[in-house]
């Protein structure tokens, strides 16, 4: 089991970008719930061209997709073994981010934390910074700066105790979630259900990441 606070902390950019992105760029995408069942060729990452258990209920979902609605075809898509991990296109990038619902509201979580000890240190967010005082010099200012910052992970690392069931629990319930609620957003991202062989893409058990294969950059011989 992930130690929900280390994930979090660890994927929060991932995540903030997944939450700021708006829905009409948001996209779900099916991957083997049965996580111990990959083929790993390095650590927990799995290249899913290489995971015939994901590609063979990815063609299923396809399937049946094709005789039943769209909201039927995501409800079902889990009674045959598969999540829907929320991912984007990275602005700028042919880089695809994704996350589990698990590990999305552990970053939630972890998130709203985070803004509450901020909210409690004096001058630490941009909106609370007092007027720039003349009489300071850049070495001071930096120095206040850097003790801000010093106090905030302080209150971070006192938290942890007191955090870490409260993302545990997260986590955990987590997966009941439909996404429009961990978005808080009327609308579910789309499910994406086609087999773009434009992109290479990977997963580990709770992150997702793709890349289109025609932006990488020419093998040498």
């Amino acid at each position: 089991m992930i130690e929900a606070i280390s994930a979090a902390r660890a994927q929060m950019l991932a995540y903030l970008a997944l939450r700021s992105a708006p829905t009409a760029q948001l996209r779900t995408v099916p991957v083997a719930a049965d996580r111990g069942s990959r083929r790993r060729r390095s650590g927990l990452t799995t290249p899913l061209e290489d995971d015939t258990l994901t590609l063979t209920m990815r063609a299923d979902a396809r399937a049946a997709a094709a005789d039943t609605d769209h909201h039927a075809v995501r409800a079902g898509i889990r009674a045959l073994g598969l999540d829907d991990f929320l991912s984007c296109r990275i602005p700028g990038t042919e880089v695809h981010l994704g996350m589990s619902r698990k590990l999305f509201a552990a970053c939630e979580r972890l998130h709203e934390e985070d803004l509450a000890i901020a909210r409690r240190t004096p001058g630490l967010r941009a909106e609370d910074q007092p007027p720039v005082d003349l009489e300071l010099s850049d070495e001071a200012q930096e120095e206040q700066r850097l003790t801000q910052r010093r106090i905030f992970r302080e209150q971070q690392e006192e938290a942890r105790p007191r955090l870490r069931p409260r993302l545990r629990d997260a986590y955990e319930h987590g997966a009941a979630r439909d996404w429009s609620a961990l978005l808080r957003r009327p609308q579910e991202p789309e499910l994406d259900l086609r087999d773009d062989e434009s992109l290479l893409e990977a997963a580990t058990p709770e992150t997702y990441v793709a890349v289109s294969r025609y932006g990488l950059p020419a093998a040498h011989a």
